[in-house]
């Protein structure tokens, strides 16, 4: 069936207890640790009446750019230590965020310090949590709009009987309209597991059928948070489906594939530069927009990532403008997965993992009991020629920025017959919600 790309994307953070005997329990805590997790999947219903849509007080839009600017950050960073492994990459970093921002909410002292830092939260921010809830709402607003379907939703899976603090969970709930559904891991671990996957199999609409494993959960679990968020956006103008066109893509000098390609003349967001292309295609009502660099080479691709920060980002797509161009893109499908555990760690956030130093006592309010454990990340993403369509369960470059962007020549031509980085933004603050590369269209 032809609609628009797809993107799957789930998270693991687990929260698992210590030794030390804890608030009341139904079973007895035993030794060791068990994985448990944050995923990040799609969500089919976003009207479901389980789904609290209370908010605390609006925060102004100009509050909301510290957000945005860490995201964009914290985007790059991660893309810099994923970016070594081979073949094609997608994840949501906004998703990966705003799930550990859920924790954030329970951590104290420096291991709230670590996550601040290592995800460029805003600082001497008192309120981060609302500060999600209104770019939520900022982002529902603009899907609203029309031309797209944008849907963000949390749920809590905490062990029954355990005393979280009803103000953590209720935080939770007004900012990240977080739904709560206890289960007991202690009794029944593996009812847990099947309630949990089921959740997951339905709500991805069984493209994952299983998220956690026999074993991965016991009677040291005591929660399991979850992010959604789900993404489909047709084009402005669609590509012509009888354009498609079967030609050559170089995944590098000594490989080549036959692949579809998309074909489209239009007036698009374009710019260039000795070094690469950028191409920007909006979806309709211009709510979000893909943005696709390319570049000039075409063994360019590890020299463009190393050059890939802030700063270039803002400089390449700054200077785009409206010009006729010639557009020929490969429909592509990819899934990829991430083991961000030592990435997260890498990144700063070492004392969440460490069950001696993590302090989650926001959650419970005993210090050193809770810890993360594991984290893993999993996309999915299509894109044919409807749109996108994304849901969630980062050789030195002249920065384009001092670079005169002189008008070209009419028509552009923007030929994607090599690997290339995409990313996918709500067009007003520029959100980073999903981005990656293109090696193999088609290939995971």
């Amino acid at each position: 069936m032809r609609r628009g790309g797809m993107s799957l994307f789930w998270l693991v953070l687990a929260l698992c207890g210590c030794n030390s005997p804890g608030p009341v329990t139904i079973t007895p805590l035993p030794s060791g640790n068990a994985k448990v997790g944050l995923l990040l999947i799609p969500e089919t219903d976003p009207l479901s009446t389980n789904a609290p849509t209370v908010y605390r007080a609006p925060v102004p839009y100009a509050d909301l750019k510290p957000l945005v600017k860490g995201n964009t950050a914290f985007a790059l960073e991660l893309y810099a230590k994923v970016r070594s492994g081979e073949g094609n990459l997608a994840f949501s970093p906004y998703s990966i965020s705003a799930a550990v921002g859920m924790t954030y909410a329970g951590a104290r002292g420096e291991t709230a310090i670590q996550i601040q830092q290592a995800l460029h939260f805003p600082q001497n921010e008192t309120n981060l949590p609302a500060l999600f809830a209104q770019f939520d709402r900022t982002l529902q607003t603009a899907q609203s709009v029309g031309g797209a379907q944008l849907n963000i939703a949390n749920s809590l899976w905490p062990q029954k009987q355990y005393r979280f603090r009803p103000e953590f969970l209720e935080l939770l709930k007004v900012n990240y309209r977080a739904t709560i559904t206890p289960l007991d891991y202690g009794r029944e671990p593996e009812k847990a597991i099947r309630t949990i996957n089921q959740w997951v199999d339905e709500n991805t609409r069984h493209k994952i059928p299983e998220i956690v494993g026999p074993g991965d959960l016991n009677a040291s679990t005591r929660m399991v948070l979850v992010n959604a968020i789900y993404f489909k956006g047709l084009w402005n103008t669609p590509f012509q489906e009888s354009a498609t066109r079967q030609d050559k893509f170089h995944v590098n000098a000594q490989r080549m594939l036959t692949v579809p390609f998309m074909n489209r003349e239009g007036s698009f967001k374009y710019g260039e530069n000795a070094q690469a292309k950028v191409l920007v295609i909006p979806y309709r009502e211009h709510q979000f927009e893909m943005v696709l660099v390319l570049p000039q080479k075409q063994d360019g691709i590890a020299q463009l990532e190393s050059t890939l920060n802030v700063t270039n980002l803002t400089a390449w797509t700054s200077v785009t403008e409206g010009q006729d161009v010639i557009v020929t893109v490969p429909k592509f499908k990819m899934s990829t997965g991430l083991g961000l555990t030592q990435t997260l760690q890498a990144l700063g956030m070492r004392d969440a993992f460490d069950p001696g130093r993590a302090d989650f006592s926001g959650m419970d309010g005993n210090p050193h009991y809770l810890y993360l454990s594991d984290a893993v990340h999993k996309a999915f993403i299509e894109v044919n020629e409807k749109g996108t369509e994304a849901a969630a369960a980062t050789g030195m470059m002249v920065p384009m920025m001092g670079m005169a962007m002189e008008p070209p020549p009419k028509p552009r031509e923007f030929r994607a017959d090599h690997p290339f980085l995409f990313l996918i933004r709500e067009s007003s603050t520029g959100c980073i919600l999903f981005m990656g590369r293109v090696m193999e269209p088609g290939g995971n």
